[in-house]
């Protein structure tokens, strides 16, 4: 590894500017802060540009684990790539690094991913994940389930994003639509909050136009299912168990109107106290679980 010791390192440098959207975009990379998130981006796959190191900071499982795991593949893996940089960093270094309290050791500099609609669909249609030896991450949703998609509107906050992430991967979610994306996917916060699911997450952005006409032409042909105080169903009363899709939109302003049809059903949480609605992020888990207990209840019966 290239020792690092001074903040003023170009490499330094040009990763902290990766803290800003429009960098991230310009470049096509992002960083990686946490150790349980970098071994997952590595586990499924994420291609890392540069790695900080700092072992006297890997002191939690997790984070040796990378350093006596994975660290000598991605050195074997530097010999034939050239593009790839390690460093091993001072505290000091890392501590610049790091977003927030975060220090685990390692921070990762990572080409991101494509998340176009054609590579979106394409990953549903994959039957298994495909990992490598070392890796622990699988997603145990039966490859002949019903196509279920989560729809996020318009969502703003990355933390939000990052939570749903999570509960639709605990929940079996085949993939989420950010439409008309108003937050970074790879927001330092989003990647924290999803605890490293959006590596494995089938995850696109794409307008709302472009949504609709997506799950309109689908060969599953789901049902869409819009989350709204008005609702003319509660979503208990909702049929999950076919290809479906759930769609949300922000706590402030709800769903835009371009989420009416005939072939959309409006669906309600009810709401008992004085608040009219929840967080995005907790109405998303409630509807994704319902969906799962409804499938896994089908799943039953037919066994039995």
């Amino acid at each position: 590894m290239i020792p690092l010791t001074s903040l003023q390192n170009t490499a330094v440098k040009e990763a902290m500017r990766l803290r800003e959207s429009r960098i991230r975009h310009s470049s096509g990379r992002f960083l990686i802060d946490g150790a349980r998130e970098l071994r997952r981006a590595l586990e499924l796959g994420v291609r890392l540009a540069e790695l900080f190191v700092c072992p006297g900071r890997c002191r939690n499982a997790e984070a040796k684990s990378l350093l006596d795991d994975w660290l000598p593949r991605l050195e074997r893996e530097r010999q034939t790539d050239s593009t790839l940089r390690l460093y091993e960093v001072t505290p000091e270094v890392l501590a610049k690094l790091s977003f927030g309290d975060r220090d685990e050791g390692f921070v990762a500099v990572a080409h991101m991913p494509d998340a176009s609609l054609s590579t979106f669909a394409a990953r549903l249609t994959a039957s298994t994940l495909l990992t490598d030896s070392l890796s622990t991450a699988s997603r145990l949703i039966p490859s002949e389930e019903p196509l279920l998609i989560g729809v996020l509107e318009s969502v703003e906050k990355p933390g939000n994003l990052g939570a749903i992430l999570r509960s639709a991967d605990g929940a079996g979610v085949s993939g989420v639509i950010v439409a008309d994306r108003r937050v970074d996917l790879y927001h330092s916060t989003a990647i924290r909050a999803s605890l490293g699911t959006i590596f494995s997450m089938p995850v696109t952005s794409a307008s709302v136009v472009e949504t609709l006409d997506w799950l309109r032409v689908h060969p599953a042909k789901p049902r869409i299912f819009t989350a709204r105080v008005e609702g003319s169903i509660s979503y208990t009363e909702a049929d999950f168990r076919g290809a479906s899709a759930i769609v949300l939109g922000t706590e402030a302003e709800g769903l835009s109107d371009r989420w009416h049809g005939e072939d959309i059903t409006a669906i309600s949480l009810p709401m008992l106290g004085i608040a009219d609605s929840l967080n995005v992020s907790v109405a998303a888990a409630i509807l994704f679980y319902e969906a799962r207990r409804q499938r896994s209840a089908t799943r039953r019966a037919v066994v039995e």
